[in-house]
């Protein structure tokens, strides 16, 4: 039966599962890993030399793609298998590495399974590792576009204390759409890619800009803000996410908390090659006011483009000391009136907003809370697109 084998999918389901109350995900993808770097050296100069979170993620994309097949969905895992394999080119993933992965992981699988091990338990997790491999590989073997482009740092603003503009020239230029994110390494920390949103819509001449806020405990945003200079090489991989205007589908309501304004800016900034467009209102919020760093810039667009509306919205109404050694933010008189409170509170006082197409971006818990917030006032959860909330 293999794939369609729901019960030894549950049970390979449960060894792997973070979240099983046993325990063994942990140390079976960590004798993965061990397994795999022991057959094939060269693997492991493809990641970090901390492998936890490496670990953590696999062992999740593993349940969810168990999770799947015991449902009978496969149009998503492959296509989602398929962006995995393409994705890895940038680390340098070979056919080589592909078949010593697939004989370290029915290996460890077998071993920590030896109690249920039989033969519809073999044929269900060498089904699952074979489709895993074989779509991945062959996805990348198709792809004809490079796996990555570098690009100069040509300016580093600080807007505030915890925000960095970072402004690049790409030797090519970036194919993207307005509103999606890019994986970006940077020298300061080479094998550790992160997920950054550009801010301004694709340019012809390789032109790229991105908002990076200062995470703590975030070792990738902590350098960038710290560290980056002009000159710096930078090395963007191939575009994700689907997060979009359709310009054929109503009015539009965006909410930004700090840097999560980046992919709506971008959206925006495209919207503005139009004539005509929807009517958007942007709610774009921070802690304190000298956070809400581009406001300006809101304002120009708006000021020339009657159908953009802009509410600032900071939690706290007054700024802190260390706002004074930054650059002073407040536009032009034009805006809206700021508004005080969090972003779910101050969102769904002008009401459901449930006839709009609905975009927000931002931290894990202010997406949650608006989306949670906006969905009990009457929202429809179908309406509202964010990016994922862990990547």
């Amino acid at each position: 039966m293999g794939l369609e084998d729901r019960a030894m999918m549950r049970v390979l389901r449960d060894a792997v599962d973070p979240a099983g109350e046993s325990g063994t995900s942990q140390a079976l993808v960590r004798d993965f890993y061990t397994r795999w770097f022991a057959t094939d050296l060269s693997a492991r100069d493809l990641f970090p030399p901390d492998m936890q979170m490496q670990r953590d993620v696999f062992a999740q994309a593993l349940c969810w793609l168990c999770d799947q097949l015991i449902a009978q969905r496969a149009e998503e895992p492959v296509a989602f298998l398929a962006q995995l394999g393409r994705d890895h080119r940038k680390y340098g993933v070979t056919q080589q590495h592909y078949a010593a992965l697939q004989q370290a992981l029915v290996g460890t699988l077998r071993d920590h399974l030896a109690d249920r091990w039989d033969d519809r338990l073999s044929e269900a997790v060498n089904d699952v590792v074979t489709l895993v491999v074989g779509v991945m590989s062959g996805a990348a073997d198709a792809e004809t576009s490079p796996p990555f482009s570098d690009g100069t740092v040509l300016e580093h603003l600080r807007p505030t204390r915890d925000v960095s503009i970072v402004r690049l020239k790409m030797d090519h230029p970036l194919a993207y759409l307005p509103g999606q994110y890019v994986p970006v390494q940077i020298p300061q920390w080479p094998l550790r890619w992160r997920y950054l949103s550009p801010a301004i819509p694709p340019d012809p001449h390789g032109y790229v800009e991105f908002h990076i806020r200062s995470v703590p405990g975030g070792m990738v945003s902590t350098a960038i803000v710290g560290e980056a200079r002009p000159g710096d090489r930078w090395r963007l991989s191939n575009p994700h996410g689907a997060m979009h205007i359709d310009r054929d589908d109503g009015d539009v309501l965006m909410i930004a908390g700090g840097t999560g304004l980046a992919p709506l800016r971008a959206l925006i900034m495209d919207l503005a090659r139009f004539g005509e467009n929807p009517r958007v209102h942007l709610f774009f919020g921070a802690k304190h006011p000298c956070e809400l760093y581009d406001l300006r810039t809101l304002w120009e667009i708006a000021s020339t483009n009657p159908w953009l509306s802009v509410t600032p919205v900071s939690e706290l109404a007054f700024d802190p000391p260390w706002a004074t050694d930054y650059p002073d933010v407040r536009p032009p008189r034009g805006l809206h009136v700021r508004q005080t409170g969090t972003l779910a509170e101050v969102v769904t006082r002008y009401g459901s907003w449930g006839d709009r197409q609905i975009l927000v971006c931002g931290g894990p818990a202010m997406v949650t809370a608006t989306k949670a917030a906006l969905i009990a006032k009457g929202a429809p959860a179908e309406r509202i697109q964010h990016d994922p909330l862990a990547s």
